[in-house]
């Protein structure tokens, strides 16, 4: 048997094999380079940028539960003007498609920060961050409502030539039908769950663990409903599915594989194991080695109805 291809195809853009970091885990694509060679990775998706520099929420604002974390960073990012001219520069020689993450407080921000982004050709695609508050809607969530963020995407797709992809919201009502509507507003794929807003207190201070009260959970913890998620939008749409959601192991990545995901990303586990990138890597590799697996697409969507 020939080395397994593990590549993958998000649309139109090619990637080495469906390894990513997710938004927000993985700073600008510079500081795991003491850990890890980025240039492994099938692309790289950048901290959330907006329109200006955003400082985040007080701290404590991150906290260790039993299977994950809850953190309430607050999307503290150096704003878009500042990735563009200081961040952007360093990784033109990492050799493989770099992702930004965008967001905004309102539609016209999102529209702002994708447009400033046209011109940089060392930028390979968009993803949206619906889970954001609306300001004009009376701070609900863009992602909660079909319609909102249908409108949200097509304004955006305006505006840019780049793949966009969005970000859903765990907390849509209808995962499916949240998916449908940005697929049929433009989107180019969708990357899926963001965290699940929760909470912890401290029993004997009786004060929450976060100083912002509620925080977004992820890790282990979410990975089973990740899952279910994922399966419900790719059986939606005909555009791509990205996978999020407590991946610990290369099992974790195959499940979101094989329930309709074409490619990965990867959070929460880089903070207890800064190697898992790698070694989730080596490990597809096994696995199609071991199953007789000469391209790994072709396991996407191959979930087995049958009952015995």
């Amino acid at each position: 048997m020939s080395v397994p291809d593990l590549s993958v195809n998000i649309g139109s853009l090619a990637l080495k094999n469906p390894i990513m970091p997710a938004s927000g885990t993985f700073g600008y694509g510079t500081e795991f380079a003491d850990f890890f060679d980025a240039s492994l990775l099938g692309a790289v998706v950048l901290k959330g940028v907006s329109r200006t520099q955003v400082e985040g929420n007080p701290c404590p604002r991150i906290y260790e539960t039993p299977a994950g974390m809850l953190n309430a960073i607050g999307l503290q990012n150096i704003g878009v003007e500042a990735l563009v001219r200081d961040k952007i520069p360093v990784l033109k020689n990492i050799g493989m498609p770099v992702i930004a993450n965008i967001w905004g407080r309102s539609e016209d921000e999102y529209v702002e920060v994708a447009a400033f982004l046209e011109d940089s050709k060392d930028i390979s695609a968009l993803e949206m961050n619906i889970s954001c508050p609306n300001v004009s809607k009376g701070g609900l969530e863009f992602g909660s409502n079909p319609q909102v963020a249908a409108g949200l995407t097509s304004r955006v797709r305006k505006v840019t030539s780049k793949q966009l992809w969005v970000k859903l919201s765990p907390s849509a009502p209808s995962i499916a039908e949240l998916a449908r509507a940005v697929e049929d507003a433009g989107a180019d794929a969708v990357s899926l769950i963001n965290s699940i807003p929760a909470m912890a207190v401290d029993v004997e201070t009786r004060k929450p663990q976060l100083a912002n009260l509620i925080g977004g959970l992820s890790g282990p913890a979410i990975h089973p409903i990740a899952v279910r998620m994922v399966y419900q939008a790719a059986r939606a749409v005909k555009i791509p599915v990205i996978g999020i959601g407590g991946i610990a192991s290369v099992e974790d990545v195959l499940e979101f594989m094989i329930v309709g995901a074409a490619a990965v990303q990867v959070g929460t586990m880089s903070f207890a194991n800064p190697l898992i990138f790698g070694e989730l890597i080596d490990g597809i590799y096994k696995y199609c080695e071991r199953n007789g697996i000469e391209r790994l697409r072709d396991i996407i969507g191959s979930l087995d109805y049958a009952r015995d």
